[in-house]
């Protein structure tokens, strides 16, 4: 894969975001104000000095209307924008890229979803007619596929591959916990984690991230005018983004281990952004923990971790927030909750404040390191898009 990349030349200079949850006083124009004026206030600006807008949203709206009715936009460029589960860093992107080619200096990305009105079973999309190749098992069937597929691959017995995802699940909860705008602000121990009424296959209620209202905004200008607005931009030093072609589904030498799309990403990333050891070069990464096997996966195919090594290092700490490289200091998607169009923006957002040193104080980050990582994916094994960033506070 070859990607050029922009790094360093465009920074954000300002994010908001809402809390995410049930949010039933809130409508989904209601969570796009929010985010938006919090985002304007961060910057400074008002909504008159973007040049152009881009809406993230899986289902709450067909264009960029979506967007111009709650902010009462008058003749801008809006778009519309929709990746599964990777909209919300699709429209970063997007807003990222018309900057950094100088068609904008000011652009505004915004992801949002309202699922809760319609029911608990999250997104409601029709799928069109296909082949008959296409997958037929819910989300949670196909990521528990993960689990024993990985335990048999690195010799993890059941009781041990139980141990490692409650230790996932319990440092997400953990972390959220500690969140003012997380859905889900409670500590879960690891016996009321392995205790819990099983969803899929070995999946237990607490290995499944939450369905959540929400949004996230971001406002980026090219690099040399960040100081003009913040004092404290965030430099973007890579975007990737790759969509598979769901050959993973009929392949019979898929082994439900590893996401090849994510491994794709995250090396054109690195190559972007000149990291050479991510493990030891970022100060924390934010990742896709739809499910808890997922986020497993995830610490080698982003290169935390060697191959058939992660489930000790999820044992030893290392990804905990007082460990060696914390992941998820949020809470997650599993704690923080997921609206599909927001869930990418809020993790650049958990970025802007860390590396900002706006946290909360019972998790702020004490780091010398000044790059972070954020990750999404959409779809399911064997079939999947994803996208990693990575982000940071210095120049060059």
């Amino acid at each position: 894969m070859t990607s050029h990349g922009i790094r360093d030349r465009v920074a954000i200079v300002g994010m908001g975001c809402t809390s995410f949850g049930e949010r039933w006083d809130k409508g989904f124009d209601d969570l796009v104000v929010e985010a938006a004026r919090d985002t304007f206030t961060s910057a400074g600006i008002t909504k008159d000095d973007v040049d152009a807008y881009w809406i993230g949203t899986a289902q709450g709206g067909m264009s960029g209307i979506t967007l111009a009715r709650p902010l009462q936009l008058q003749g801008k460029p809006v778009t519309r924008v929709e990746n599964y589960c990777t909209t919300g860093s699709e429209a970063l992107r997007a807003a990222a890229y018309a900057v950094a080619s100088g068609a904008y200096d000011v652009a505004m990305a915004v992801g949002a979803e309202k699922v809760k009105d319609s029911g608990y079973q999250g997104l409601n999309a029709a799928p069109p007619p296909n082949d008959g190749t296409a997958r037929t098992l819910t989300a949670a069937a196909m990521f528990s596929m993960v689990a024993p597929a990985y335990a048999a691959k690195y010799g993890v017995d059941d009781d041990q591959m139980a141990d490692v995802l409650a230790t996932i699940s319990a440092k997400n909860h953990h972390n959220g916990a500690r969140n003012p705008r997380a859905q889900f602000r409670r500590e879960v121990s690891k016996e009321t984690i392995l205790a819990s009424p099983r969803v899929a296959g070995g999946l237990g209620v607490f290995d499944c991230a939450g369905v959540a209202d929400g949004a996230a905004a971001a406002i980026v200008v090219r690099a040399e005018d960040a100081h003009r607005y913040t004092d404290r931009p965030l430099y973007i030093k890579a975007l990737s983004f790759a969509a598979g072609s769901g050959s993973g589904l009929i392949d019979p030498d898929y082994d439900y281990t590893h996401f090849p799309e994510c491994e794709t990403t995250a090396t054109d990333a690195y190559l972007q952004a000149g990291i050479t050891d991510p493990r030891r070069q970022l100060a924390f990464a934010e990742v896709h923990d739809c499910f808890t096997p997922t986020e497993l996966v995830l610490m080698e195919d982003l290169g935390f971790s060697a191959r058939g090594e992660a489930w000790k290092d999820v044992l030893a700490g290392t990804f905990a927030l007082d460990g060696e490289l914390p992941v998820n200091p949020d809470g997650g998607l599993k704690s923080f909750g997921h609206p599909v169009g927001a869930s990418g923006l809020r993790m650049f957002f958990e970025c802007w404040l860390q590396l900002r040193g706006e946290a909360p104080p019972e998790r702020q980050l004490r780091s010398d390191r000044t790059l972070a990582l954020t990750h999404n994916l959409g779809g399911y094994p064997g079939e999947m898009v994803s996208f990693v960033s990575v982000v940071g506070t210095e120049p060059g």
